[in-house]
């Protein structure tokens, strides 16, 4: 009885040291996130509609965009904000293509918006800088080009600033192209592309939603953001030294001015979904970098580890990289478990009943998303059909966190760089290494055996 008795504290322990960090840190967080968005999903909020809307600023900065250079053009034209209070900005940055002759096409074609091409010094954050200064709308809007809006988003923006004053700064949700998607042939890519968009999704209107609301929002998108002119000048714009320039500019905002920034969750931008595995890498490693350079910036003085119920950044530390450690060393060490007396059907268990704990998370948020998308009928029923990504959510998180894993280790080896190496870069030097080390241990070999 005792031995029985002992045996099952003994996988007990293990089951509670697996099980504990993703259940404190996501399982819990998102049952409560979930009851919050509930509630704020269903409780209507009255929107005042002012009797004049302001004129307002979109800054698009340009580096060899010909392809989508003019989709995105015409999405701001055939938005439902009037087109005589849009002034668009064309900020290129050393662009090789032909994007000028793309400008010069939407400038004919939609005479009615008021266009300029401007040449600016290299680098987005230069590029962006340079077209706020020659801005002159009440709100500034910052796009990339590689997307197109909904037709409501800009009007929603603007209705967000005017109906929330101390609001500084806004960004948008950052959705994947459906059509693009529903396009895809090969099915690896097609499974990648289904998990992005779910990933957007969740990352947007049920991640940040609830960040907004205690205005813990950590960056705001890139690709999709605006601001208040005045906020916007009283910063250092947009940093030239990180490749987290979004993320610099958040704390700037929040943290040196005291400004709050927030989330318009019914203002949607599509952008391209992800070209493959190599982008998919790259991406997540630069925005790891962005977020280590602009925390180690801000916040090197303040961030405690007492701190911990007190400064959500120390949350979001502990989970995004100390315990991203530990949760990819488990990975490797699973089958290392069995020589240390682990039943293989416990560990086999394990994995499952963890790997069913982040479809029940997957799960949750699917609820709270369907019901924030319900006022968009083509959204809300291509992400209802996309049920069935919740049961592959959990295998590509776990690749994303690996390969976060990866990009915390180059932040402090390799200089910060705005594309850095590939994936199939990276596996053709590992394997390089490996054939390098195979073919040292061969020669030594063979010295010692005609040396024997």
């Amino acid at each position: 009885m005792n031995i029985v008795f002992d045996h099952l504290i003994f996988n007990m322990g293990f089951w509670l040291t697996w099980l504990l960090i993703p259940i404190v840190f996501e399982i819990l967080p998102t049952s409560w996130h979930f009851l919050t968005l509930m509630k704020q999903g269903y409780t209507k909020k009255d929107i005042i509609v002012p009797k004049k809307l302001p004129m307002i600023s979109v800054i698009l900065p340009v580096y060899n965009s010909s392809k989508t250079l003019y989709a995105c053009i015409a999405s701001i034209h055939n938005s439902t904000y009037p087109n005589q209070l849009i002034q668009v900005i064309v900020a290129n940055n050393h662009s090789t293509d032909s994007s000028f002759d793309e400008y010069s096409r939407a400038q004919q074609a939609f005479s009615d918006l008021r266009i300029q091409w401007m040449n600016t010094n290299k680098g987005k954050s230069q590029a962006l800088n340079a077209a706020i200064y020659n801005s002159t709308g009440q709100y500034i809007v910052n796009l990339d080009t590689d997307g197109v809006l909904e037709e409501n988003a800009l009007y929603n923006l603007v209705l967000h600033f005017e109906n929330n004053q101390h609001d500084a700064a806004v960004t948008g949700t950052v959705l994947t192209k459906k059509e693009d998607i529903n396009a895809t042939k090969n099915i690896f890519l097609s499974i990648l592309r289904n998990n992005e968009y779910y990933e957007y999704a969740q990352s947007f209107l049920a991640g940040r939603n609830i960040e907004s609301a205690r205005n813990e929002l950590f960056t705001m998108s890139g690709a999709f953001s605006a601001f208040r002119r005045e906020a916007l000048l009283g910063t250092y714009l947009y940093n030239t030294q990180t490749v987290g320039e979004d993320a610099d500019m958040t704390f700037q905002l929040r943290e040196r001015l005291g400004s709050a920034v927030k989330l318009c969750y019914d203002a949607i931008f599509y952008v391209e979904p992800i070209s493959g595995l190599d982008e998919l890498y790259v991406q997540r490693q630069r925005w790891q970098r962005g977020e280590i350079e602009v925390t180690r910036h801000f916040m090197k003085d303040t961030l405690r580890i007492t701190d911990f119920f007190q400064n959500f950044m120390v949350g979001r530390l502990m989970f995004d990289h100390t315990f991203i450690f530990p949760r990819t060393i488990w990975i490797a060490a699973l089958f290392v478990l069995i020589f240390f007396g682990y039943s293989p059907l416990i560990i086999a268990l394990s994995i499952i009943f963890m790997y069913l704990l982040y479809v029940f998370n997957s799960f949750i948020n699917f609820i709270s998303i369907s019901i924030l998308l319900r006022h968009f009928d083509q959204e809300s029923r291509f992400f209802r059909k996309k049920w069935w990504v919740i049961f592959t959510l959990p295998t590509y998180n776990m690749l994303c966190a690996m390969i976060r894993f990866i990009g915390i280790i180059n932040t402090i080896i390799i200089p910060a760089q705005w594309q850095s190496r590939s994936f199939a870069d990276e596996k053709k030097s590992v394997k390089q290494v490996v054939w390098h080390d195979y073919d040292r241990f061969k020669k030594r070999n063979k010295k010692y055996d005609e040396e024997s």
